[in-house]
């Protein structure tokens, strides 16, 4: 699933390449691909100018000079691309929008081979629009409460994993770059959030925002085709990954292999020697 920073990249690319550009036309061409929450179908947006882009953790949206904006959530494999006129058509697309900026047009879809991604008409209450109300700020957020996440942290009586992943704790980050953050923080991902120092929970959320940094950077992590940015371009950030996906592999730290456990339903990956259970 994409995490910060594949949504980050996204977002970039599009705000470089539709800001000021006006919706011709818009439609939906998958009956999930509009979320059942949206105030208004896709139809709703032609004829809106796009000023701007927006994120909170994986939400990102698209801004209008309308009172609502167009919200999207990535999903397992969503893709925003640009259709290029001498390319082969994306296979699953499942919105599709034309646009229009004086003599120049653009063919923007949302590619999904998964369906779990989706789209959404919403409006904005203090910035942010209803859908990721409950979504905690990230730590590229300027008003990011760093303490204060801090101390969420140490509140909670659950593994350090498990924290990491709760979007309504601090968002953004997920399997990938929590097991790196760990891995770099030197922290079991089984450890107690409330057994861990206030300044080893400090040296989590710095791991993490420097690994997401680098991974932004790098334009994200790709593994297959799922995830590609708006160019239909891959990101190289799994070259750079030192525990996630790694089983059996030497830890570049200390040598000692990397092992792999499940639970959640989830895969962490950390090195046998160097992130013990505290």
């Amino acid at each position: 699933m994409p995490e910060l920073p594949e949504v980050e990249t996204v977002r970039r690319g599009l705000h470089h390449l539709i800001t000021g550009y006006r919706i011709a036309e818009a439609a939906d061409l998958h009956p999930r691909a509009l979320k059942a929450e949206s105030i208004a179908p896709l139809a709703t947006l032609k004829g809106a100018r796009i000023t701007g882009t927006a994120r909170r953790g994986k939400f990102l949206w698209i801004t209008l000079d309308r009172p609502f904006v167009l919200v999207a959530h990535l999903g397992m494999s969503g893709q925003f691309l640009i259709q290029e006129k001498d390319h082969p058509a994306a296979k699953h697309i499942r919105a599709q929008f034309s646009l229009k900026k004086t003599l120049r047009k653009l063919d923007l879809v949302f590619n999904d081979q998964r369906t779990f991604g989706w789209l959404s008409i919403e409006q904005l209450t203090d910035g942010v629009p209803s859908s990721a109300h409950h979504i905690a700020l990230d730590p590229f957020d300027p008003d990011f409460d760093y303490q204060g996440t801090i101390k969420k942290f140490a509140q909670r009586k659950v593994r350090i994993k498990t924290a990491l992943l709760n979007q309504e704790i601090m968002s953004g980050v997920g399997n990938i770059y929590a097991d790196e953050a760990l891995w770099r923080a030197k922290v079991h991902p089984e450890s107690l959030t409330s057994e861990l120092s206030r300044k080893k929970l400090a040296a989590v959320i710095d791991c993490a925002t420097q690994v997401m940094q680098e991974a932004i950077t790098q334009g994200g992590t790709s593994f297959d085709d799922l995830y590609i940015n708006v160019n239909g371009e891959s990101g190289f950030f799994d070259q750079s990954l030192s525990a996630y996906g790694r089983e059996d592999e030497p830890c570049p730290r200390c040598g000692a292999p990397i092992r792999r456990i499940v639970f959640g339903a989830r895969s962490s990956h950390f090195c046998s020697r160097c992130q013990r259970k505290s």
